[in-house]
């Protein structure tokens, strides 16, 4: 991970180290076969490709349904991983296609991060909680999604440290 001065601290900076941490996923990813991609923490648990799909599905419902970002076709297609995944039915892609999803929705997130002002940061937006609405800010929404990356990032190097497979995300 980049070192950080007074400098050259920004929101940059925290957005480079979560491509970084994504990018270190997608490293994982790749040498995993199909058989490895099923393996779980525990049976009823998510596995490591129910877990991308997941991550991928989030980003896609929070910056295009919950913001309502507008989105090419190719981002539509990740759209339905996030409840397959829940549902833990059906097949899981193959790791290039779990990190083609990383990838795009990462590319798609990072555009957006890099047109939005800091008056865009703060626009918010109706949400249902706890039996009433709330508001998120887009801030919000952008911590939530990167705090949610890190959550199953360290659930899927979890999975596969406990089934002997090396696994670090973090550097």
């Amino acid at each position: 991970m980049r070192e950080m001065t007074d400098d050259n601290f920004t929101l940059t900076t925290f957005y480079a180290s979560w491509q970084e941490y994504q990018d270190r996923i997608k490293v994982a990813l790749a040498s995993l076969s199909a058989e490895q991609l099923e393996l779980r923490a525990a049976p009823g648990l998510r596995s490591v490709g129910e877990n991308i799909m997941h991550i991928v599905g989030c980003r896609c419902y929070w910056f295009i349904v919950f913001m309502d970002e507008i989105c090419g076709e190719e981002m539509k297609v990740y759209a339905p991983w996030n409840e397959l995944a829940l549902e833990m039915k059906g097949p899981i892609p193959t790791a290039s296609e779990l990190a083609m999803g990383l990838e795009h929705t990462w590319q798609f997130m990072a555009d957006c991060l890099a047109r939005w002002s800091p008056a865009d940061m703060c626009q918010s937006f109706p949400d249902e909680w706890d039996g009433g609405v709330i508001e998120r800010s887009r801030a919000w929404v952008v911590w939530h999604v990167l705090e949610h990356d890190l959550h199953h990032g360290g659930e899927i190097s979890l999975i596969l440290g406990i089934h002997g497979i090396s696994a670090e995300f973090a550097g």
